[in-house]
């Protein structure tokens, strides 16, 4: 199995397949709105805005499992990340991205990409960088800075 084996909701309710993503490196995040970690969403629209031409996606699954930090519904989530960051990056519906409601597309990326200790999500704001066959690279932590993935990508992009 890879990345293009699945398929998740955007906010809009319409199913999309990551196979739509073939040949297109892809940060994966999970998200929250009332997270101090928030503020990323910031640098994650700036790189996605800077490279989309070249092929890289950004794709937001937003979660309310660390501390409850978006307990909004999917339409308060999408006005949030577009009205006070600008977000144009697509965002899918709130799911779960750890215990037995796990969604299959996250199962799947920490079993690929395991953490420092573990191979569960430990909080707001983890990425996952897929290269161009769908294989995931590379595991970030919450607190690393989007812009500190910038050369990943570039690699990846073949920049």
């Amino acid at each position: 199995m890879n990345f293009y084996d699945f398929s998740a909701k955007k906010m809009n309710g319409q199913e999309i397949k990551m196979e739509e993503y073939k040949g297109k490196v892809v940060l994966v995040v999970n998200t929250a709105s009332k997270c101090g970690l928030t503020p990323q969403f910031e640098d994650l629209e700036k790189l996605y805005k800077e490279y989309k031409a070249q092929g890289l996606d950004i794709l937001g699954f937003p979660c309310n499992q660390f501390a409850s930090q978006d307990p909004s519904s999917n339409e308060e989530i999408h006005s949030f990340c577009l009205l006070n960051y600008g977000v144009t990056f697509t965002m899918f519906e709130k799911i779960d991205v750890n215990g037995d409601n796990a969604h299959p597309l996250y199962k799947f990326l920490k079993n690929e990409e395991k953490g420092l200790f573990s191979k569960e999500i430990k909080w707001n704001f983890t990425k996952f960088l897929i290269n161009k066959e769908g294989e995931v690279v590379k595991r970030y932590s919450p607190t690393t800075k989007p812009l500190k993935i910038k050369d990943d990508i570039l690699k990846l992009l073949n920049y």
